[in-house]
């Protein structure tokens, strides 16, 4: 798990499976399903989305996107801010 962003709006979370480094593991102890996702926490609302699958690559390429072109925080919440629509969840405190 890695933070990537967090404003007074938003954070953004980068969900990564754990990776097998030990090569001596059979192939049935290797998570079939590991896929990276990210979280994004709407901090006004209370709400979060996960988003995986080709939602992630969308996502990964956007930021991909920011690291070559260093957009303002305006244009990094806007674009967070059309995720908030997607966002159902509550974020529960553990």
């Amino acid at each position: 798990m890695q933070m990537l962003y967090d404003s007074d709006a938003f954070v953004v979370v980068h969900m990564q499976p754990d990776a097998v480094e030990d090569d001596t593991l059979e192939a049935s102890t290797v998570p079939q399903l590991a896929r990276h996702g990210f979280e994004i926490v709407d901090k006004r609302s209370g709400k979060e989305v996960y988003l995986d699958g080709s939602w992630a690559e969308m996502f990964q390429e956007k930021i991909l996107d920011w690291q070559r072109n260093t957009p303002t925080q305006e244009e990094v919440e806007d674009t967070l801010d059309l995720y908030t629509g997607l966002a159902q969840n509550p974020v529960l405190v553990h």
